[in-house]
Order: structure tokens, then C-alpha cells, then sequence
């Protein structure tokens, strides 16, 4: 596979498993608004996914023919929803990332790719700003909500490494002017993620050595069952339409 096309994937695939995460919660969101909230930035995610997948190739193959190591997804997307605040802190980190991805990919030499992140990261500085407003709203709220919080700080940390993991095909993208290398946006999302979890009486946790490599089609074992789901459909009635 072409390395600028493993670069768009890379993004396409983590809004896709990221956006059926948080299908997931449609019907159990602990309010009605969040349940809304939550499946609108699921709609947006899956509407980024598909412009990314349609650039590269067709997106229903892409989507549901490819096996767990055809995907390059972040293993951040993939962990399973054990609560509220896990999936509240992931969307934070997760939105806080790909805002600074998509702002400097609407200067991308790839004309289809620049437009597709220009629209997106309007959406994307929206879900930045909800899931960041949740974050302090629970990491500053009650007892049970700030050890929770905690918990899912704790949990979630050691996958945030892989967000700026580069290799060959960062660099690549970065000297063709298809996308910046991921590790030059770690500095602004740090400060970003530091002043949230200030605000919310949190601090930046110390790095761990552990390194998980999603982006690289090595997955966690929750893949597996998430793309049974997901795909389930697709391939026990191929070509079927509605």
C-alpha cells in the first residue's frame, strides 16, 4: 500500500472505530442530552471516515473487508467504554488531537485532503470544547466523579504515546507536504490536555514505557470483537442494498 495512502488511513480509521465507540452509547448516555451529543460527534466522525476512505479507495470495502491488521486505527479508539468518564476523557484527547491534525491539513499539498480538513475541523473544535467542558465538569464534581476520572486518567494515559508515534510514513507525508509528522503537534496538545486537567484538579500523569501500536495494524484484543460487529452485517448479505 502507498504511504501517503497509509498516512490518510491512519486518521480514517481512528474517527471509524472512534465513531462506533461511541455508537455505543446511543440509548445509554447517563442524560438525554448527552446521548444526543454523543451520537452527533459519533455522525461527524463517521461523515470524516468516510471522505478520508472515499479519497483512498472505495469505502465500504474499506470499511467492512478488511481484516484487524488491515487497519491502522490509534489503539486509543478501540478500548471498550468501561464508563462515562473513560469515554469522556478519551473524547477529550482523541478531539484535542484531531483538531490539531485537521488545522494543519488544510494546508495540505493534497487538494481533496486540504478540503476535507477544512470542513472537519470546525466539527472537530466543537467536540474539543464539549468533551472538555465534561472533563472538568466531572473531574471537579463530586468525589465518586473525580475518582473516576482518575481511573480513566490512569487507563488512558499509556495509549496517548502512539498519537505521536512517527516513522517512515510521517516523515514521508511531511516532505511532500501531505500532512505534518505526529510528533510535531505532541507539544500543543500537551499544553492543551495539561490546562484541562488543571482546570478539572488533575495533572499530567508521567510516561509510561509502554507502547501500543494501533497505527501499525497491531491491535489490543477488543479489536477483533469490535470489527465481528461492526462488519457483521456487510458480510453475511454482500451487494445487498436497501
Amino acid at each position: 500500500m502507498k504511504p501517503d495512502h497509509v498516512y490518510i488511513l491512519r486518521l480514517a480509521d481512528t474517527c471509524l472505530i472512534w465513531s462506533h465507540r461511541l455508537s455505543e452509547w446511543c440509548g445509554h448516555a447517563p442524560v438525554l442530552e448527552e446521548d444526543i451529543a454523543l451520537a452527533n460527534t459519533a455522525l461527524d466522525l463517521l461523515g470524516q471516515a468516510r471522505a478520508l476512505l472515499s479519497h483512498v479507495g472505495d469505502e465500504d470495502r474499506l470499511a467492512y473487508l478488511r481484516e484487524e491488521r488491515e487497519f491502522f486505527n490509534v489503539t486509543l479508539a478501540e478500548l471498550p467504554n468501561d464508563d462515562f468518564a473513560f469515554t469522556t476523557l478519551r473524547n477529550f484527547f482523541l478531539s484535542s488531537w484531531t483538531l490539531l491534525m485537521w488545522q494543519r491539513l488544510v494546508t495540505s499539498s493534497d487538494e481533496q485532503l486540504a478540503a476535507i480538513a477544512g470542513k472537519a475541523v470546525k466539527e472537530a473544535r466543537y467536540h474539543r470544547e464539549h468533551a472538555a467542558d465534561w472533563v472538568v465538569r466531572l473531574g471537579d464534581g463530586t468525589e465518586e466523579s473525580a475518582r473516576r476520572m482518575a481511573a480513566a486518567l490512569e487507563r488512558a494515559w499509556p495509549y496517548c504515546a502512539e498519537l505521536f508515534d512517527a516513522d517512515d510514513t510521517d516523515r514521508d507525508a511531511e516532505t511532500h507536504g501531505l500532512g505534518p509528522s505526529w510528533s510535531t503537534i505532541e507539544p500543543a496538545w500537551r499544553a492543551d490536555v495539561s490546562a484541562v486537567l488543571h482546570a478539572a484538579g488533575m495533572a499530567l500523569p508521567a510516561d509510561s514505557k509502554f507502547r501500543s501500536d494501533g497505527k501499525r495494524g497491531r491491535h489490543s484484543e477488543h479489536m477483533g470483537r469490535l470489527l465481528a460487529e461492526m462488519q457483521y452485517l456487510h458480510r453475511a448479505f454482500p451487494g445487498g442494498v436497501w
